[in-house]
């Protein structure tokens, strides 16, 4: 639940501050991508989306090496996570961001703390049409259970993250940032990796391809 608000936080944050891209929604930023490249949107949105796509693969990438390696917890992860947003939130807030440059890196760092979220858990906390998807042919067959209950309370997660993001860039701007930081860091601390428990990897019915997620 704290992951997926802090994915809501962290998009809105990117999308309301760094430059209408987002740092973990991939199908949006290919969306985004086709239309820059059709001469539509803002100028320069192409090269904030490859930057965000390059930093998420690279963080995807980097944490599935970290989930590879057998005596490597997943709070390590979450707390490679939490360094990646503070340091862009500290960014943010201290106003080090002045050029179009500056904003690039820190969307970068955004969506590489994004793409590591992305292989910290089989469960999907920063991407989310598979589970709306799969929870609607769960609905119409008659078959939901008690863990959809935690399946909506994920997507509501993200709405109330981004909501979060949303209010603070309006009533104090230099703490748009820290919202996702908050919410990782209470991941962390609560992550049972750290007392050497582990993620059975086993796939959750809401879990990538609802076509297969029965």
């Amino acid at each position: 639940m704290l992951l997926s608000a802090a994915s809501g936080a962290a998009d809105a944050f990117a999308f309301l501050c760094v430059g209408q891209v987002f740092a973990g929604v991939i199908t949006g930023n290919l969306v985004l991508l086709g239309a820059s490249a059709a001469g539509a949107g803002e100028d320069g949105v192409a090269l904030r989306v490859v930057t965000a796509l390059a930093a998420y693969a690279s963080g995807a990438a980097a944490g599935a090496l970290m989930a590879g390696r057998p005596g490597l917890r997943l709070g390590v992860m979450l707390l490679t996570e939490v360094v990646l947003l503070g340091a862009a939130a500290a960014l943010w807030g201290f106003g080090l961001v002045a050029s179009y440059g500056d904003r690039l890196g820190l969307l970068a760092l955004v969506s590489l703390a994004m793409g590591v979220q992305g292989r910290v858990r089989v469960t999907p906390t920063n991407y989310f049409t598979g589970t709306l998807t799969s929870l609607a042919g769960r609905a119409a067959a008659r078959q939901l259970g008690p863990g959809d209950g935690w399946v909506l309370g994920r997507l509501g997660a993200v709405v109330a993250g981004a909501a979060l993001a949303a209010l603070t860039e309006r009533w104090w701007s230099p703490g748009a940032a820290l919202g996702a930081v908050v919410l990782v860091a209470g991941a962390t601390v609560l992550e049972p990796g750290w007392r050497g428990g582990r993620d059975t990897g086993k796939p959750r019915p809401d879990r990538g391809n609802p076509a297969g997620a029965a």
